[in-house]
């Protein structure tokens, strides 16, 4: 730690740029912060629109599920049938120009190290920054979730994750096992069976299927299912895992025409396909894995943050082993309306945390 060369000192750094992070970003300005004077926000991807502008181009704006306007500047009048990464990406980019957000780009964070004087040192390709406060916007896009099972090095097709899913098109004649039973899996049969010569859904547990509207009492009780494994130190689920399945016109038209035939989770996978040990057996030239993601926090891993439990225990959006950290976008607060809405109380904790600190000193 003692040869890190510290390039500038701030109050707040903010790790990512998308919604949670532009969120985090807004408010600070709204409390009085300058940036580059009192707040850095570093994102490594290449422009504005966080993981949105690696989504696939069938995925249009109007098949996006649950998207909120980022605060103090609504998106409207957007096209429902553009692609969503052209959408929220010249979106996000108007945001951080209206508000002057100076996101630097592109910039990877190494590592987040104990530095002197009680702050952060926040080690980058760009540089150190040392830091009174965090705020770790980082989400998940970036650690997608590949399973392991018997067989899969053997296999002679092709395997590929939602995160590098090229849209329904490139599976033509070609025989596709979707593993997953999250809302990426279901769009993605659904789009492949026009195109593809079969198609076969598998999922470790049997899918739940939500019918008639989701008010703001189910929504609160789903967020504090989830906010209840964070408090405990257990790696995060996704609001959606508790909520299930939006039962929609085009799940139900893929229900009947047998579409979304779940079967169960095979057992291993074999040259030419999935065997279950039943004996049952799917050829495939494909295996595509809609499996989720997981928190990208491993720049935060020399902080030992993680409880034996696998996660990292966070009351609100601050850390519980560290209140200099604040995790916005993680667990409850993964939707974009939380996101939102973590973005605000982790800056009114952190102006807390530096006002003691000023009066302390």
């Amino acid at each position: 730690m003692n040869n890190i060369e510290v390039g500038e000192e701030v109050d707040v750094v903010v790790i990512g740029a998308g919604q949670a992070g532009l969120s985090s970003a807004y408010h600070l300005r709204r409390n009085s912060f300058e940036p580059d004077r009192d707040f850095v926000v570093l994102d490594h991807s290449p422009g504005p629109g966080g993981a949105w502008q690696f989504r696939w181009p069938s995925l249009t704006y109007g098949k996006v599920n649950g998207m909120h306007s980022l605060p103090g500047m609504e998106l409207t009048d957007a096209d429902p049938g553009r692609p969503s990464s052209e959408v929220i990406t010249e979106y996000f980019d108007r945001y951080e120009r209206t508000f002057d957000l100076r996101v630097r780009r592109p910039v990877d964070v190494r590592a987040v190290r104990e530095g002197p004087d009680g702050r952060l040192l926040v080690e980058s390709s760009a540089g150190t920054w040392a830091t009174r406060a965090l705020i770790n916007s980082t989400g998940t896009w970036d650690r997608p979730f590949w399973p392991r099972y018997p067989g899969q090095e053997t296999f002679r097709g092709r395997q590929l994750h939602t995160a590098q899913y090229p849209g329904p098109e490139e599976f033509a004649g070609q025989r596709v096992v979707v593993v997953g039973g999250g809302i990426s899996g279901i769009q993605h049969l659904l789009e492949i069976a026009r195109y593809a010569a079969a198609t076969t859904w598998v999922t470790r547990r049997p899918p739940v299927f939500r019918e008639g509207p989701f008010d703001e009492g189910a929504g609160r009780a789903a967020v504090a299912l989830v906010e209840e494994r964070v408090r405990q130190g257990l790696p995060p689920k996704s609001v959606v895992s508790v909520t299930g399945l939006p039962l929609n016109d085009a799940v139900r038209q893929g229900l009947a025409d047998g579409v979304l035939d779940r079967r169960p989770m095979f057992d291993r996978i074999t040259p030419d396909g999935v065997e279950w040990n039943d004996g049952r057996h799917v050829n495939a030239d494909v295996i595509l894995w809609a499996t989720g993601f997981r928190a990208a926090i491993d720049h935060l891993a020399a902080l030992r943050l993680r409880e034996p439990g696998g996660g990292i225990r966070v009351e609100g959006t601050r850390a519980v082993a560290d209140p200099r950290l604040h995790l916005v976008g993680y667990g409850p607060s993964a939707s974009t309306i939380g996101a939102n809405r973590a973005g605000r109380a982790a800056v009114r904790d952190i102006r807390r945390l530096l006002a003691e600190e000023s009066v302390a000193a």
